[in-house]
């Protein structure tokens, strides 16, 4: 059975999911119902008009705007791993690779404090844009998304009380190991990052501490924009690992380690 029961009260949202009953809830690692249910459902049957009608989703949104380049349907959709489907896996953190200006973080911290007691939201940036890039593949170059306000996002931070937030600066071959070792587990991880190597570099990190079946979201790597964040994912998670994703829209969704 999917997320969506009979038994769950979020009525409005379980009537815009199209019910799918014939697609298998296992196969390949992954859960190809629930990810037909988001994907078709933000696209087709207007579950993103739902979404937007929750007070929660616009309180979370509201953090974000101004400050994420993530597009609004992927936003919906983790606001859906977060409200209904990280409940339903194991206990685990969220950790965010490549925060810009921090609408993300702030935006799924809003949700975690209130739907997942306990969770921390550990965003994870340079904050003084990117590092060397890889020519023969990368579109984007050092540099690239320089110019957030660290300090500034501390204060919003506190301003709204997100004690689960943690803004962290530094290269992420720098930062990750130490702070992965200290939260254990990770439930969801998205994974913002342009370039061939800051996305190959948090996939290797990651993995050996993700929940049992939990959430890899990459959200750079179907941007026409971002082929060495394509290849990191084709090279690594796909070919190399074996994995199959379960969304592909709005945005790259695997699980980890595979469903069985």
């Amino acid at each position: 059975m999917g997320i969506f029961s009979a038994g769950n009260s979020h009525n409005s949202l379980i009537d815009a999911l199209p019910p799918l009953e014939d697609i298998a809830n296992l196969r390949s690692g992954r859960n190809p119902r629930e990810g037909y249910q988001r994907g078709a459902g933000l696209r087709y049957f207007g579950l993103g008009e739902k979404i937007q009608a929750e007070p929660d989703f616009r309180e979370a949104e509201a953090l974000a705007l101004g400050r994420t380049i993530v597009a609004l349907p992927r936003l919906m959709n983790l606001y859906l791993l977060i409200r209904f489907f990280l409940p339903r896996i194991g206990p685990g953190h969220i950790i965010e690779f490549g925060s810009y200006r921090g609408g993300s973080a702030l935006f799924m911290a809003k949700l975690a404090q209130r739907h997942l007691p306990g969770v921390q939201v550990y965003a994870l940036d340079t904050f003084q844009g990117m590092p060397e890039t890889d020519k023969t593949v990368d579109a984007h170059n050092a540099k690239d998304f320089d110019g957030p306000d660290l300090v500034e996002m501390e204060a919003v931070r506190v301003r709204n009380r997100l004690d689960n937030l943690h803004l962290i600066r530094g290269l992420f071959q720098e930062t990750a190991p130490e702070l992965l070792a200290k939260a254990k587990t990770i439930a969801l991880a998205h994974i913002d990052c342009d370039i061939y190597s800051a996305v190959a570099f948090a996939w290797d990190a990651v993995k050996p501490h993700m929940t049992p079946g939990g959430y890899v979201v990459f959200d750079d790597a179907t941007e026409c924009t971002c082929l060495g964040a394509t290849e990191a994912v084709e090279r690594l998670a796909v070919a190399r690992d074996g994995l199959f994703s379960e969304q592909i829209d709005p945005h790259f969704v695997f699980r980890y380690p595979p469903l069985s």
